[in-house]
């Protein structure tokens, strides 16, 4: 192992802890400000319909669904978010993320079948979890099928003694010490030490705001030092999967990439390049998606070994049935699976002749529609 590899993977491990820490740090911080104020800040959230549209936004704005994933957990553990809101902000936080890979493929705008090919690639990601959302959303509003599943393993995990869920685990002492340390850092200051005892909703307001900043900070350190570190091992994984025709291994290898790196976005992001060059066929790269998807559900996981309420486990295991549900439900059946990818051909046929058609795509989805449904359905 040499000093590179284990810089990266020293940074990597501490940026870990360090998102730990921050959504302690928020859970905190929500728990400063008191019923009243957070109960005011998800007013607009009157309806599940609302939760999913207000889970695409945010996700858009931070670029990142584990940023969102991981805040909802952290608000969930607190107690500040019920599950009936949380559950439909998680699953619009699928469909927010691929705004990420839609916009790396516009670096192939100016060759046409190049961003036919990558838009295709991109988009079909999107037409995937929109699907997913629409079967699934209602089903699980009407049955809670699948909330059941996850408070059902949150029981289970809870049952079996696994120390990261318990409160006096080390592992959530260890996330304690640091945030306690961080605060005692902050109160140091003149000038937040009286807010703290002053104003302790302003106090509370600065808190969440660094947290988040915190979540930014340090996820962006881990997918930074453990892309480093996998880059080679990802190009390896994309050559086994195109040699082998995709498949189960392809979705494999998207969960193992993803789990690996923390960040969805990287591999559906290597992925359209791939795809926009010709080198991998939008077929092949469609089930290693599919893996991104289900690997992106660890970073929720984790961060619900922060929160000392068992529902912040929950949130985080729907979002994993969520995900895997959606990939049993689409991918087995041949006529179903090419369904978001022919849906994407076909996109991609009328933005490579028309640029600007992607780009009121691009403004409309991830926008102006949920902005504009979080008006009318509050």
């Amino acid at each position: 192992m040499n000093l590179k590899v284990v810089k990266n993977l020293s940074f990597a491990l501490f940026f870990l802890y360090f998102f730990l820490v921050s959504i302690k740090l928020l859970e905190k911080g929500i728990k400063t400000l008191g019923a009243e104020y957070t109960d005011q800040l998800f007013e607009s959230v009157s309806n599940p319909f609302a939760g999913l549209l207000v889970g695409i936004l945010c996700t858009v704005l931070v670029q990142s669904s584990s940023v969102t994933t991981s805040t909802i957990v952290g608000l969930v553990g607190s107690g500040v978010l019920s599950l009936e809101y949380a559950i439909p902000m998680v699953m619009g936080a699928n469909i927010g993320t691929t705004v990420t890979n839609t916009l790396v493929s516009f670096g192939h705008v100016r060759r046409e079948q190049e961003f036919k090919r990558a838009f295709a690639a991109s988009t079909m990601h999107d037409f995937f979890n929109v699907i997913v959302v629409i079967i699934l959303f209602p089903l699980d509003l009407i049955t809670g099928f699948i909330t059941k599943m996850a408070e059902d393993g949150t029981e289970f995990i809870l049952a079996t003694g696994f120390t990261a869920t318990k409160p006096d685990s080390p592992i959530k002492n260890a996330i304690k010490w640091g945030s306690n340390n961080i605060l005692d850092g902050l109160n140091a200051v003149p000038f937040i030490g009286n807010l703290n005892e002053n104003s302790y909703r302003v106090y509370a307001v600065i808190l969440i705001v660094i947290a988040i900043g915190c979540i930014f900070l340090s996820l962006r350190n881990v997918v930074k030092n453990m892309k480093s570190l996998m880059l080679n091992q990802i190009e390896m994984g994309l050559d086994r999967a195109l040699a082998k025709g995709g498949g189960l291994l392809a979705i494999l290898i998207g969960i193992l990439i993803t789990f690996s790196v923390q960040s969805s976005s990287i591999t559906t992001s290597i992925l359209v390049p791939i795809v926009g060059s010709g080198i991998l066929s939008i077929e092949n790269a469609f089930p290693i998606t599919l893996g991104a998807n289900i690997g992106t559900t660890i970073t929720a996981v984790l961060a619900s070994f922060a929160v000392d309420n068992s529902a912040g486990l929950t949130i985080a295991l729907h979002h994993v049935f969520f995900n895997a549900i959606g990939v049993a439900i689409i991918y087995p059946i041949q006529f179903i699976r090419n369904i978001p990818v022919n849906l994407a051909k076909s996109l991609a046929v009328v933005t490579a002749k028309r640029r600007y058609v992607a780009i009121l795509y691009v403004l409309v989805t991830f926008l102006l529609l949920p902005l504009l449904g979080v008006v009318l359905f509050n």
